[in-house]
């Protein structure tokens, strides 16, 4: 699933893969390899490509309307 996130974030910012690779500075294939989740991206990376395209990573609960980023939290704690 991650793979198809990736792909739509990536093209409603009129990326194409190979501008991508060259943004957080991978190649192509590998833009394309996550994608199609041939390989799996860290979270790491999914960070950096989602930043490149405008979208931040974020978790909601929705029973509380809590919302973590990696802009709010401190990573020493997890």
């Amino acid at each position: 699933m991650i793979g198809k996130v990736l792909k739509t974030m990536r093209r409603k910012t009129n990326l194409s893969q190979e501008q991508m690779g060259k943004k957080i500075g991978y190649a192509r294939n590998t833009i394309s390899q996550y994608e199609t989740e041939t390989i799996q991206p860290d979270f790491a990376t999914i960070e950096k490509i989602a930043n490149e395209c405008g979208y931040e990573v974020s978790f909601y609960n929705k029973e509380t309307d809590d919302k973590l980023t990696t802009e709010n939290i401190n990573r020493k704690e997890i």
